[in-house]
């Protein structure tokens, strides 16, 4: 039978799936749609399966908020190309809201995403769309009732959630892009242990004493 332009312009924008992967499942399934898809999520899953032991290194960090908390979700691809592609990022988006009501990776994943799907049946469609390992590796939410929340991301590599006790959520944004720039250990000088505290004075004497300060002042 003959398929249609049309026929393979809705495949595609129902599945996500490439034009020449929609023609040919439409052709295999006799014009029908809904075979059709059925086909190709069958297909991206076999994809996404092939290309799970490949590494994925490269990747964004999204943040997400509404009045019960905010989040960051990482999410992993192979490539920076990839990382910066449009349905990569559309994602990443769509994943980090939906981590606001779960509390596990692994219930984001079987978490509904859209029309029905669920996060993990839309990743293994992106596996098969942008033919690279994608994951979600993990994720950090922060409770509203904790107190203002601010969050940042640099460059879609950085994250940082600051919730503060008394404060606005400025100031606690303004600490945010503070922790991304310096990298900070601890949160305050109590929250340092000793023996920490002891080899950094040690550094700070072998220094004063290497610029020639009397001993008495060091």
């Amino acid at each position: 039978m003959t398929i249609t332009a049309s026929q393979v312009k809705e495949l595609r924008e129902r599945s996500g799936a490439g034009m020449m992967e929609c023609k040919k499942a439409l052709v295999e399934t006799g014009g029908d749609i809904e075979a059709a898809i059925e086909q190709l999520r069958k297909s991206g899953l076999a994809k996404a399966d092939k290309k799970a032991g490949r590494v994925a290194a490269e990747g964004v960090i999204v943040d997400a908020s509404d009045a019960e908390g905010a989040v960051l979700v990482e999410i992993n691809c192979e490539t920076d190309f990839v990382a910066k592609d449009e349905n990569f990022r559309s994602f990443a988006e769509v994943v980090a809201r939906t981590a606001l009501h779960v509390d596990s990776i692994n219930a984001l994943r079987e978490a509904e995403f859209e029309a029905g799907e669920t996060v993990e049946v839309r990743r293994q469609q992106l596996v098969a769309k942008l033919g690279e390992n994608i994951q979600l590796r993990r994720f950090e939410r922060v409770p509203a009732a904790a107190g203002p929340i601010g969050a940042y991301v640099h460059g879609g590599r950085i994250g940082v959630l600051v919730s503060l006790q008394g404060g606005s959520a400025e100031l606690a944004r303004d600490i945010a892009m503070h922790v991304a720039a310096l990298n900070p250990q601890f949160v305050d000088a109590d929250a340092v242990p000793g023996d920490v505290l002891e080899k950094e004075k040690e550094i700070l004497r072998a220094q004063a004493q290497d610029s020639g300060k009397p001993a008495e002042i060091i």
